[in-house]
């Protein structure tokens, strides 16, 4: 059953400072509708030593539905402490959010990939020795701190913001993430609370307005949302869907979106509509269900190669520090590439539609 006003995401996020620091991390708010896929953004730089990156996530409000709330770097409230992000989980007919928390060790956040070293699975971000934070420069956006260091990290480029659930991550902990639930725990600190508050009261953070693509994407300090080192999320997660078509478990009857208009990378695309086969014979249904299973993965393949070729191009710009010039005459390149990709794979799926209508003799 779905919990509505009684249950208020920032309410429970202050209430929460006031349980002893031993607790662990709390179920605080659940509901029936899918969070949306992470966005793709870029890390703002580390402002210095000690701080931590907490990775952006959706949070929910009765009166508005799920908003960003926009990663940041934040000092840790102790020498030796890491963050082990929140996550949503469905279990029991509803999505729940697990608090995240500060500890010796990351904990099970739900297999979730939150990016810069949050991989699904511990974190490969950092680590303290000595009383300092040593910073892997692979995964995170450092220029002026000293204890640094390189080492590779295997980034699968999964959005799915959830576990269990139809299309949700399917993780369970595992022992070593099991072992920090007995250790002293601190909730999330004021700066991260007042951070919750300030993104909930901006409009722009909601999904309603921003359609998984939030303006404030991250920041450089807690509740900055404003200046040079505010950084928008450069699209929305892969697959996104408005939150009328998103499913709330794994028995909804999906209706299909059509497509954005005007998609300027893959990652925008809606799924094509799918077809039930009628045909009367069994095995006739199962086999062009097969065939339309087998297309719409090929299609979604096709639409990750062009999407991470269109990343790499991002990617070169800014190193590169292109003109505001050059980059939008990037974008509409990706935008014809992206749409003739859609024509493309809409011209498939008519083709198979009316081959799926021809009765067979």
């Amino acid at each position: 059953m779905l919990k509505k006003n009684s249950i208020r995401c920032l309410f429970l996020s202050l209430l929460i400072l006031a349980v002893p620091a031993v607790s662990t991390a709390g179920i605080i708010l659940s509901i029936g509708i899918a969070p949306p896929p992470l966005p793709i953004y870029e890390q703002p730089l580390c402002p210095g030593d000690g701080y931590i990156w907490t990775p952006g996530y959706w949070a929910y409000d009765d009166d508005g539905g799920y908003f960003w709330v926009p990663g940041t770097w934040v000092l840790a409230p102790e020498p030796g402490f890491l963050w082990t992000p929140g996550y949503w989980g469905w279990g029991d007919g509803v999505f729940v959010f697990h608090e995240g928390y500060w500890g010796p060790h990351v904990g099970f956040y739900g297999g979730i990939n939150y990016g810069f070293g949050y991989v699904g699975f511990g974190y490969e971000g950092g680590y303290w020795r000595d009383g300092a934070f040593f910073y892997n420069r692979s995964v995170n956006h450092i220029t002026n701190i000293t204890n640094v260091y390189n080492k590779t990290v295997v980034v699968n480029d999964v959005h799915v913001s959830y576990n269990g659930g139809e299309g949700g991550i399917t993780a369970r902990p595992r022992a070593e993430e099991e072992a920090p639930a007995g250790e002293r725990h601190i909730p999330p600190i004021a700066a991260q609370t007042q951070h919750i508050q300030s993104a909930s009261r901006n409009r722009e953070l909601f999904e309603s307005v921003n359609h998984g693509r939030p303006a404030i994407a991250a920041t450089a300090r807690p509740g900055e949302f404003s200046g040079h080192e505010v950084v928008r999320a450069k699209s929305a997660g892969p697959s996104y869907r408005a939150p009328t078509e998103r499913s709330a478990g794994p028995n909804r009857a999906a209706a299909e979106a059509p497509r954005t208009a005007n998609p300027v990378h893959p990652n925008e695309l809606q799924p094509l509509a799918r077809i039930t086969p009628h045909t009367g014979n069994a095995k006739q249904d199962q086999k062009i269900q097969q065939q339309q299973d087998k297309l719409r993965a090929r299609q979604e393949q096709e639409q990750r190669q062009l999407q991470q070729k269109q990343e790499q191009e991002h990617q070169r710009l800014n190193q590169q520090r292109a003109s505001e010039a050059q980059k939008q005459k990037v974008e509409q390149r990706h935008q014809q590439q992206t749409q003739q990709l859609a024509q493309r794979q809409a011209n498939e799926q008519q083709r198979f539609e009316a081959r799926a209508a021809k009765p067979k003799r």
